[in-house]
């Protein structure tokens, strides 16, 4: 990796980072899915029949628990009365009450549509990196009680019915699906339940005249499946807590009692089994996708044939209920919680099914009417499913690892114990002891599990590992070569020996050789080849690193300096560590703000008197950005802010056009005209058309949005002066941040901005003052110290306080993220904004345009660092390298906090916190790209002539070298 170039290394990074974010998939989220087991089902004498015939499930997508049992008032009162609180769902209600059993369902994240599906429905948790290949058709074709059926009917969303459809047996499954274009946000949802409704009137209307579908629909271990999309959609829209989501409640309800009536009607047999629940919650704002409560509580109600009765009691609140379903005035009926995946087993029983493969659900025997004895067979055939599940995933791993552990509580004796454990359930069942059977048959299981588990987690070890390797090793690396090409310039070459050349070669070959026999995917070969390639690279350059040293700290000795240089370094890892805080607190980027706005006052006295209005603009700037994360991340619109926001962005635009000349003349520091240039009326008059593009985007924005709650840079003759091309960038994308603002982000917006220019221009002086301060004690030292050979560069190199200019970028790119939402938790974004452009539901073009307005703020944030490059006369892309090298001690911190146990809030959020933590640095390397194309052009006086000489070498045998700085030949940097 000889001569590492400034584009080679951003690739390098780029590339690395990219493969690095696929290892939390590697081993958090490996696919469960295997195959070649044997699939089981209750065995019944000659004659005996399942507990249902057919079954008919209700998926109400998007309904949260509390909403379907709480009291609400009537959502569009017409009298007095219907201002009383009232139950919305009183159908439902009614089977709680006297027919069926209820309880809480609780999901997984991520709390998204196709997984709690899948979790529903085939029994499994299917893995997040199931996005990469096909979220909405089946990455692999999972079983499902679907696919078990004699035959399914399905209606609803064409993004989830063909995923069970196209991996099933051929015929199997008959999906009726709407057109993607009524998912349409501008419209009341509720025509997509109705839709549903009414094709099920049709079919069975449609079997009355049709002997042929009378005959089939007939049949015994049939399923109907209702998806009931209205909620998600209205939910996104209005929330649910508005009148429109509690309506559709109010709509889903009586078309499950109006269903219900037509099924008993049709069929005129008690033989149908009844399940109503939902794929995921929603949360407050109208979002769903992380682990929040309200997002993994649904309902869960169950009723007719084969489904327990409710238990009432008479006084004192029954069994399972909490501070949680306390106002559902429920407590005398009691609560039976379940895991989502729960219910695929209890559906597959209900209708006399095999379990699907790879289903990890344990049946919930509370739900069964059954007696005893039926209900410990039951439990016996589900805990066979599940050994049979760890036996093949054992089997697989045992083929593939040199020296395989097993899983200590279920191996030993041969390997029998799980045989054995299932034969002594067997006798206790034959000798008639159910519940022992039904107590060791669900001990049998959750170890089944747990082996399961074990096997899932199997190479962690050795993945962390290597990883972690791998990103201490990029840091080296980054470290390394910023040094050489930005401190050193490049004049050191890499030092290579056979002995590092075989030793690095030989932990390569042992390293594909382990990852060869255990037929691992080929990202692993990925995992492996970096951190070789990393650390032999740094062992090449051990001469960089201690020339480097030399350089950066070979004036620190003893005293003031080693003093100073300690506290700082302490100062740094605190503001590292505080920012793994602030993914979790937003309000730990207040504190940072507001300490950050002394920053001035660390210069010293004498330059906050040469510059007091910039240093009170900065403090002013930092105070006012420090409130944006004391604000709700999660917004309800209001369309005066955004107003306000807008109104700011016009007013930056019009006080440039009727004061250009006196505003560029003070950011030059000069009182001549800039550049000796003609007024430059093509670029007054297109700053002038982007102010009304403002103006019109402001217009357009409160128009759609008050309709929704009823229901480029020019290249023309550009001024060369950074203020204005600042300005043209922040015009430029100024009318689509409006348009797609629903609260006060147009205001973080302003003041984003402006804190930039003011921190370009406060690190400007602040290094042309500590330039100056330095020459001075330059002048006095020693010429017996270590002296320099003269080295000439268009750029000079960096220095110890360049540091402190990477960490203020690294926060204020991490203050994009979080001033204005939540980044870490998915679903603190709200399609409310997009929904003004994209109203049909369409997640990739509406989640595109989520993520150009996150990626506003970093194209203003590389364009200022850009220009800080020039202003203080380093590489362009130094600091970008600098900052880079310094962010991955985030994301290996991540790593390492990362959960797989606990609530799931926990899981999701830790998960997520690492992915962004990756993703950083590959967003730095992409801004380096950008800010060069946006300053290209840009003048900064002197900067063409900038030279200087850097010291490599010590003083040999007492002669003296000459010594020159890199002000002393390139002058003073252009003034502000």
């Amino acid at each position: 990796m000889a001569g590492v170039s400034r584009f080679k290394f951003l690739a390098i990074a780029m590339v690395f980072h990219l493969v690095y974010i696929y290892s939390i998939f590697d081993i958090y989220f490996v696919s469960p899915v295997v195959s070649g087991m044997q699939l089981f089902q209750l065995e019944r004498r000659a004659g005996e029949k399942a507990p249902a015939d057919r079954l008919v499930l209700f998926v109400g997508d998007g309904l949260r628990a509390d909403k379907a049992f709480q009291s609400f008032p009537e959502p569009y009162p017409k009298t007095d009365e219907d201002l009383t609180p009232r139950p919305l769902a009183p159908f439902l209600r009614s089977r709680v009450l006297e027919h069926g059993t209820f309880g809480v369902s609780h999901t997984r994240v991520p709390t998204e549509s196709r997984p709690g599906h899948v979790a529903l429905i085939a029994g499994l948790y299917e893995d997040v990196s199931a996005v990469a290949t096909g979220w909405k058709l089946n990455p692999v074709n999972f079983d499902s009680v679907f696919n078990r059926s004699r035959h399914t009917w399905s209606w609803g969303s064409p993004d989830i019915l063909p995923m069970f459809e196209h991996g099933a047996t051929a015929g199997r499954i008959d999906a009726y699906c709407y057109d993607a274009d009524f998912e349409d946000f501008s419209q009341d949802a509720l025509h997509l339940d109705l839709w549903v409704f009414d094709h099920v009137k049709e079919l069975f209307a449609a079997a009355e005249k049709n002997s042929t579908l009378n005959n089939a629909l007939r049949q015994d271990k049939i399923v109907f499946f209702l998806h009931l999309l209205g909620l998600d959609t209205t939910g996104h829209s209005y929330r649910p807590y508005s009148k429109e989501y509690l309506n559709n409640i109010k709509v889903v309800d009586e078309g499950v009692k109006e269903m219900t009536s037509i099924i008993q009607k049709f069929y005129a047999d008690d033989r149908t089994a009844f399940v109503f629940t939902a794929d995921h919650g929603m949360s407050d704002w109208g979002s769903h996708g992380d682990g929040h409560p309200d997002n993994t509580r649904t309902p869960l109600i169950a009723w007719g044939s084969g489904v327990a009765k409710p238990k009432i009691y008479q006084s004192g609140t029954a069994p399972g209920h909490d501070e949680y379903s306390a106002d559902w005035d429920l407590s005398q009926i009691q609560r039976h919680d379940t895991q989502q995946a729960d219910v695929a087993a209890l559906m597959a029983y209900l209708v006399g099914l095999e379990f699907p493969a790879n289903s990890v659900g344990e049946l919930p025997l509370s739900y069964l009417s059954a007696d005893t004895k039926g209900k410990a067979e039951a439990s016996f055939v589900n805990t066979q499913e599940i050994l049979e599940i760890y036996r093949v995933k054992e089997v697989n791993k045992k083929a593939k690892q040199l020296r395989y552990q097993p899983y200590e509580p279920l191996s030993g004796d041969r390997g029998r114990i799980p045989e054995a454990r299932l034969s002594s359930i067997r006798d206790l069942i034959d000798l008639g002891r159910f519940e022992e059977a039904i107590e060791e048959s669900a001990a049998l299981m959750k170890l089944g599990l747990e082996g399961m588990r074990y096997l899932q987690t199997y190479d962690w070890l050795f993945l962390r590992a290597l990883v972690t390797i791998g990103y201490l090793g990029w840091m080296a690396f980054a470290l390394t070569t910023v040094i050489d090409l930005h401190v050193l310039q490049g004049t050191t070459r890499p030092s290579r020996t056979i002995g590092a050349i075989v030793f690095f070669s030989s932990v390569l070959v042992a390293l594909y050789a382990s990852v060869f026999i255990s037929e691992s995917p080929p990202t692993y070969y990925a995992y492996g080849l970096f951190p070789v390639v990393f650390w032999e690279e740094v062992y090449a350059r051990r001469e960089s690193l201690a020339r480097g040293r030399q350089v950066l700290l070979g004036h620190i000795q003893t005293g003031t300096r080693a003093l100073s240089f300690i506290l700082n370094f302490i100062m740094y890892v605190g503001v590292i560590v505080s920012l793994a805080l602030g993914y979790l607190h937003r309000e730990v980027f207040t504190v940072l703000f507001i300490i950050a706005s002394l920053f001035p006052v660390a210069l010293g006295a004498s330059f906050l008197q040469k510059h007091l209005s910039l240093s009170a603009m900065w403090f002013a700037s930092c105070l006012l950005m420090s409130t944006f994360t004391l604000l709700p991340a999660n917004k309800v619109e209001d369309i005066q802010l955004i107003m306000l926001g807008g109104s700011l962005m016009v007013a930056v635009g019009l006080l440039y056009l009727l004061f250009e000349d006196k505003l560029l003349a003070d950011f030059s520091g000069s009182t001549k005209p800039q550049s000796q240039q003609k007024p430059n009326r093509i670029s007054r008059a297109l700053i002038g058309v982007q102010t009304g593009l403002i103006i019109l985007a402001m217009i357009v924005t409160r128009s759609s949005a008050l309709s929704m709650q009823a229901k480029q840079v020019h290249q023309l003759q550009p001024n060369g002066h950074y203020l204005h091309r600042l300005l043209v960038i922040f015009l430029t994308c100024a009318p689509t941040f409006v348009i797609l603002t629903i609260s006060y982000e147009g205001l973080f917006y302003f003041t984003f901005s402006l804190t930039l220019v003011t921190w370009v221009r406060l690190e400007h002086h602040g290094y042309v003052f500590l330039q100056s301060t330095q020459e001075k004690e330059k002048s006095q030292q020693s010429t017996a110290e270590a002296v320099v050979e003269v080295v000439i560069s268009q750029f000079r190199p960096l220095s110890l306080s360049d540091a402190r200019v990477a960490l203020f970028f690294f926060v204020l790119l991490q203050s994009a993220f979080f001033s204005t939402g939540n980044i870490a938790s998915v679903s603190s974004f709200s399609l409310e904004s997009v929904c003004r452009l994209f109203p049909i539901f369409d997640p990739f073009s509406q989640g595109a345009l989520l993520i150009l307005k996150v990626m506003i703020p970093f194209v203003l944030i590389s364009a200022n660092l850009g220009v800080l490059n020039k202003r203080i006369g380093v590489a362009p892309s130094a600091l970008f390298m600098l900052a880079m090298s310094l962010s991955d001690i985030l994301t290996l911190y991540f790593f390492w906090v990362v959960k797989d146990e606990g609530s799931w809030l926990e899981i999701g959020s830790t998960i997520t916190h690492f992915v962004i933590a990756s993703m950083l640095c590959v967003f730095v390397a992409a801004l380096e790209g950008v800010s060069a194309a946006f300053i290209a052009g840009v003048e900064v006086e002197g900067a063409d002539r900038r030279t200087s000489k850097v010291n490599i070498s010590q003083q040999e045998g007492g002669s003296q070298k000459e010594e020159t700085s890199p002000a002393a030949t390139n002058g003073e940097v252009s003034g502000d």
